[in-house]
């Protein structure tokens, strides 16, 4: 009879927002999410499903579809590539040069030993480097520079310019040659070693112009006596 009473008795109703509730604090527990992925993978499923949309997306307003959409890319990256390799490694702009010459006193024979033991093994960021101190050296050693610590290679181009005004280009070429490869970045080749070589050897035998040199050998004559 007990058990009679209790199935005459009306069933319990839970409405919908209650049942939405409780079916959510269920679902939200932990053993339901131990497979889940974690948040990293999570972020890299959104992102790579945002590049497939758009993707998608480009590819339906492309002439050709994915092929031409592929196309385009591949010729960008070749105009690129082709910038690249017509204009180098962009220069980056510095603000001051530091000196030419470091703590150690050589002589230009020393400099240019460096040199070409350095183009021999084929490193001809060194290889410049070197050349262009046995210049500047060389200059000083005939009393066309002034010794001077802390010269650039810019203020000695300029200075030896003046003194040999023949060379003056050249001589502007090889200090920017020398600030590439020294501040730039950039990397020097065997073309480039070569002229600066070839400029140091033509340097030997240059005779200076008296008018221009005269203040600068009039101050060396000065050095000399206060020495």
């Amino acid at each position: 009879m007990g058990s009679l009473a209790r199935s005459d008795e009306p069933p319990v109703t839970i409405g919908r927002d209650p049942a939405r509730e409780a079916a959510r604090r269920e679902l939200s527990k932990s053993v339901y999410h131990q497979n889940d992925p974690g948040l990293v993978e999570r972020a890299l499923n959104a992102v790579w499903e945002w590049i497939g949309r758009l993707l998608a997306t480009a590819s339906t307003a492309t002439p050709g579809g994915t092929v031409g959409l592929v196309l385009i890319v591949l010729a960008v990256l070749a105009v690129l590539g082709a910038l690249w390799w017509r204009l180098g490694t962009p220069r980056r702009p510095t603000t001051s040069s530091p000196a030419l010459f470091d703590d150690r006193p050589r002589t230009a024979a020393d400099h240019r030993a460096a040199a070409e033991a350095h183009a021999a093994q084929g490193h001809w960021n060194r290889a410049v480097q070197e050349r262009m101190r046995a210049i500047v050296r060389s200059l000083e050693e005939r009393a066309l520079l002034d010794v001077r610590p802390g010269r650039t290679a810019d203020e000695a181009a300029a200075e030896a310019g003046r003194a040999l005004p023949e060379h003056a280009d050249r001589l502007r070429t090889a200090a920017l040659d020398f600030d590439d490869v020294t501040y730039g970045g950039r990397t020097a080749g065997e073309r480039s070693y070569h002229r600066i070589a070839e400029l140091d050897r033509d340097l030997e035998s240059a005779k200076p112009d008296l008018a221009t040199s005269a203040p600068s050998t009039a101050h060396s004559a000065r050095q000399g006596a206060a020495e």
